[in-house]
């Protein structure tokens, strides 16, 4: 492996071997991996120190095609530029991996030598290591591809805009990125968990996270005379209260079903009552079914609040991305591949979040499973939180996330089930 990128001043020369009770990678990859640590921690800074927003990560992807055009790949930028699509190995069958390229709008607050250098742009995400550890199995892949033991295809999808709605999974899906693809892959940094430690689960991953906006509408008037208006401020509170209450009733608990107002607004005056108001919130769900059918049922239940009220409501139901639900076999697939790179004991259970990730439409065509790969510093207090301006990683995750999607790799490409 070769970088144009300076090697992180400070950096450790050598990541360390497998850990305790791992297995070895093949091919001499772990001297490889080991070696070349320092040029994937540089690769991970130049990307924190110049992040991208949604739709414009032009000079991301252009960097992430000359790394794996210079180890003798064939990446294929996506037409507008912002995004790429790599085949390492031969054969019909194809298991893909993704990573997400953006970066959130949001101020670096960290004091480190690899702060963002784009005011209000900033990796808080962990998209840089996403996309990092992406690019580490690539090349590691490709190494095992020359030596003649990369047992099939594999495809890297270095997707834009993840954390924006309408987000990228479905134009890279549309460039072909699922052709021929039997089995999808990814993983997300998660400071919960100290570097080292893996998070899987089967079924529900992520949830659904849709959006809801209502206008209330009415004549207005005199707070000292209510009877003849429509009160619109009565009206708001009914449907913010008896909304999500009354969805507790009319949708079945075990689909995990969540919503929450984040904005409201009607009037200025104490003593008028207006003649209009607005609220804005989200509908997060676990469960496919109740998803596709919560347009419809939310926006029903708003109107049936409202309506005795007198007052006149618009609705709208936005989507944004179906839940992520991990394939079982896939859920194995990963884990057994996470004991094998790192040990078993360092794979735990993964806990549900009522997050959104676009990670959800690669699975609504393909089998597949998202992990979470730790990232915080071991034996620190310190979590710096995910969309947090202090967000950082410990960069041993890298690492450990290139060798796990490397056993990943090879597992599934050895499972006749996908």
């Amino acid at each position: 492996m070769t970088t144009a990128l300076t090697e992180p001043e400070g950096a450790q020369a050598e990541w360390p071997g497998p850990l305790p009770g791992a297995e070895p990678l093949p091919g001499r990859l772990d001297r490889w991996l080991a070696t070349h640590g320092a040029e994937l921690v540089a690769i991970r800074r130049h990307i924190h120190a110049h992040p991208e927003p949604s739709y414009h990560e032009f000079e991301t992807a252009a960097l992430v095609a000359r790394e794996l055009a210079v180890a003798g790949l064939h990446p294929r930028l996506l037409p507008e530029g912002n995004g790429v699509i790599c085949d390492i190995g031969e054969g019909d069958r194809v298991i893909a991996f993704r990573a997400d390229l953006d970066a959130l709008p949001l101020q670096d607050l960290k004091n480190v030598p690899y702060k963002s250098t784009v005011p209000n742009v900033a990796h808080a995400c962990g998209h840089d290591v996403h996309t990092t550890v992406m690019l580490g199995l690539g090349l590691a892949l490709q190494q095992l591809a020359e030596q003649g033991q990369l047992p099939g295809r594999v495809r890297l999808i270095f997707q834009c805009a993840e954390e924006t709605v309408p987000s990228g999974a479905p134009r890279l899906i549309a460039a072909g990125a699922l052709k021929d693809v039997a089995a999808i892959f990814a993983l997300h940094c998660y400071p919960q968990l100290p570097a080292g430690l893996i998070g899987v689960r089967s079924g529900p991953f992520t949830a659904a996270a849709d959006t809801v906006d209502i206008k209330l509408s009415g004549p207005g008037g005199h707070t000292a005379r209510p009877h003849l208006t429509a009160d619109l401020v009565y009206a708001l509170g009914k449907v913010l209260v008896d909304v999500p209450a009354l969805l507790g009733r009319r949708v079945d608990p075990r689909a995990g079903l969540s919503m929450v107002w984040g904005a409201v607004h009607a009037g200025e005056a104490f003593n008028a009552i207006p003649g209009e108001g607005v609220a804005r919130g989200t509908v997060r769900i676990l469960s496919r079914d109740a998803w596709r059918t919560a347009p419809e049922l939310v926006t029903q239940l708003i109107k049936d609040v409202v309506a005795p009220t007198g007052a006149h409501v618009e609705v709208g139901y936005h989507r944004g991305v179906p839940p992520v639900i991990n394939d079982r076999m896939a859920a194995a697939v990963i884990a057994g591949a996470a004991g094998a790179a790192l040990g078993a004991e360092r794979v735990v259970e993964a806990e549900i979040s009522m997050g959104g990730e676009d990670f959800a439409f690669y699975l609504d065509q393909v089998p597949g499973a998202m992990i979470r790969l730790g990232t915080g510093v071991p034996g620190s207090d310190a979590k710096h939180d995910l969309h947090q301006g202090d967000f950082d990683v410990d960069e041993n995750s890298i690492g450990y996330g290139v060798r796990v999607m490397v056993h990943t790799a090879l597992a599934a490409l050895a499972t006749a089930s996908f």
